[in-house]
């Protein structure tokens, strides 16, 4: 690994909330991209959890904001869970 071809990025992820507890992040998240990743390779799954009553009825979704979504660098996919 040569520190001189490493580049980092930073995401901004906004979580919003309609009651009284916020979602959270199931984990913390750090992802590494390889300059060789192949196009539609899986690079990072992530999860949230919500502290609200009831505990099998909320359901999460992500989106990418409008200039995120016109880089087709990035796509997200609903893993339906």
């Amino acid at each position: 690994e040569n520190p001189a071809q490493i580049g980092r990025g930073y995401v901004a992820i906004t979580i919003l909330d309609v009651n009284d507890n916020a979602p959270e992040f199931a984990m913390e998240y750090e992802t590494t991209v390889c300059e060789n990743a192949q196009p539609g390779q899986v690079i990072q799954k992530i999860s949230a959890i919500d502290k609200d009553d009831p505990p099998n009825g909320h359901q999460f979704y992500f989106s990418l904001t409008a200039e995120a979504a016109n880089n087709h660098n990035f796509t997200l996919q609903d893993n339906k869970g």
